[in-house]
């Protein structure tokens, strides 16, 4: 169906439906109202194409967002659905854009084609070519996660030198000397993944702050990494009590790994670390740690690229979030054989 039947049927011109649809012009309210009810009639919704076209908006916002591995793990799937729905209530669809290496042929092709209004960019670099090319190109973005320059942009991001740093802080205070940190896997550590050099950075201050041995270990986003970074850390050093970890992934393999060895969270051994609430509760015993907030990540970058929008002139705006840690379970006093 197309708007040359609609105009045949209601009785007016190609031009006067394209008006009624796009509201440049104004029309009489019985002519609008006859093209309405022929429209409901036969059921037609313009084209989002169409709609781009006499607009020049596509009510769509791109989420760029490249898988830490081979495929989304469900920690990722979780920040695109909060996006998604907190997209969804302004009113714009989300198109979901992956990308390989430096990840700025796929943005060229979007900026090129003007599929999206704007763009979000995930999984950030502290060095991110995406950032640079975007910025260039004058197209609006804003960023989850920040890079090594964060005034030019718009972002919002965990504080995970802080964050980390608590987790340490919280341990030290419980009696642990020997501190494991269990980070990201080593490629995205390489690639400069920003959440990690943070994090990496916050533990090492905070370890020297308090007097504590800490021992940094890279590991693979999963469960079977996470057993295996168990062994590596009692190996290096039996004595360790305590581990501080950003990596959800691999969250579960940890209390297996750790079970396989002997070690009881949290009477023999405690856990901490950065993660989404719903990841934390759902491990036995139920992780001290700060609680990631998709939703709320998901909800403040839409609307600081809607802002962006609405004011394409606006300076850079930054939302850094520092959720307390939340003390559950899986964390103990040492015990005195590890002090």
């Amino acid at each position: 169906m197309n708007i040359g039947e609609i105009a045949r049927r209601a009785g007016v011109s190609r031009s006067t439906v394209s008006y009624a649809l796009s509201g440049k012009r104004s029309i009489s309210p019985e002519t609008r109202a006859r093209i309405q009810a022929v429209m409901d009639e036969l059921d037609y919704q313009p084209s989002a194409t169409a709609r781009a076209l006499s607009s020049g908006q596509t009510h769509t916002l791109g989420l760029v967002f490249p898988p830490a591995s081979s495929h989304y793990t469900d920690m990722q799937l979780d920040f695109i659905g909060s996006l998604v729905e907190a997209a969804a209530g302004f009113g714009y669809d989300v198109l979901l854009a992956g990308s390989v290496g430096d990840g700025v042929q796929g943005l060229r092709r979007l900026v090129a084609e003007r599929r999206v209004d704007g763009a979000i960019l995930m999984e950030i670099r502290l060095d991110d070519a995406r950032v640079d090319y975007l910025t260039d190109a004058g197209f609006p973005f804003v960023t989850i996660g920040r890079t090594g320059t964060p005034d030019r942009t718009r972002w919002v991001d965990m504080d995970y030198t802080a964050l980390v740093g608590s987790c340490v802080r919280h341990l030290a205070q419980l009696g642990h000397r020997r501190i494991a940190f269990v980070n990201r896997s080593e490629r995205l550590f390489r690639a400069g993944y920003e959440s990690a050099h943070r994090s990496l950075t916050g533990f090492e201050n905070a370890c020297a702050d308090q007097g504590v041995i800490g021992t940094p270990h890279l590991c693979g986003d999963d469960a079977a990494s996470g057993e295996q970074v168990v062994a590596r850390i009692l190996a290096a050093d039996p004595e360790t009590t305590a581990v501080v970890t950003v990596n959800e992934a691999a969250l579960g393999g940890l209390y297996r790994g750790l079970a396989a060895h002997g070690r009881k969270v949290p009477l023999d051994f405690s856990v901490t670390g950065i993660a989404a609430s719903r990841w934390a509760t759902a491990v036995t015993p139920q992780l001290t740690s700060a609680d990631v907030s998709a939703a709320e990540m998901g909800r403040v970058a839409v609307e600081l690229l809607l802002e962006l929008l609405a004011a394409p002139g606006a300076a850079p705006r930054h939302v850094l979030l520092a959720p307390p840690v939340s003390l559950r379970a899986s964390a103990g006093p040492a015990p005195e054989s590890g002090n």
